[in-house]
């Protein structure tokens, strides 16, 4: 209902008096031109050591089937549960020296958890991810990340010893 008075609203302004069902009408006979686009890529990110790691432009590399997008979104999401994305300033290495240590402050790896079949950095590494999150979701124009004149996206390595993680890049949007 809400679509059809928006419709309806727009085919006054646009056909002045032309009644809302012909309007309609024609606006569903028209063919619809395929300019909408789906990308998804699987990549596999190299081993890092814990801390917290730019990939804004391994990303950009790695799946250049971006610049084909005028305008759209991108989502970044991992497939682990010890480690996070987040985005935040690419400019000073010193906040990513911060960022350990703030996150350090916040979960301790000397509590006591129950879970520590893996490792004393385990549990707390699922809980650093928690926080974080396990994916960012950043708008397209011309085939770049919008993102602001200091912001990079952060592979945020938990664990003391990690393998390589693995990312799903799905954007879509607008063909270029």
């Amino acid at each position: 209902t809400r679509k059809l008075t928006l419709t309806r609203r727009i085919s006054r302004q646009i056909n002045g008096a032309e009644p809302p069902r012909i309007f309609l009408k024609k606006l569903f006979s028209r063919p619809l031109k395929k300019r909408n686009m789906w990308i998804q890529e699987t990549l596999r990110l190299r081993a890092r050591s814990r801390g917290f790691h730019l990939i804004t432009n391994e990303i950009l590399r790695e799946v250049p089937e971006l610049a084909k997008l005028k305008i759209g979104w991108m989502q970044v999401f991992i497939l682990h549960t010890s480690a996070s994305l987040t985005i935040n300033e690419n400019a000073d290495p010193d906040v990513r020296v911060d960022f350990e240590t703030a996150m350090n402050h916040a979960v301790p790896e000397n509590l006591p958890y129950v879970h520590t079949l893996e490792g004393p950095d385990d549990m707390p590494a699922h809980v650093k991810a928690s926080m974080l999150g396990n994916q960012v979701m950043i708008p397209l124009r011309d085939g770049r990340p919008v993102l602001g004149t200091w912001q990079g996206i952060y592979l945020c390595e938990h664990r003391d010893h990690a393998s390589s993680r693995t990312i799903v890049i799905t954007a879509q949007g607008e063909k270029a």
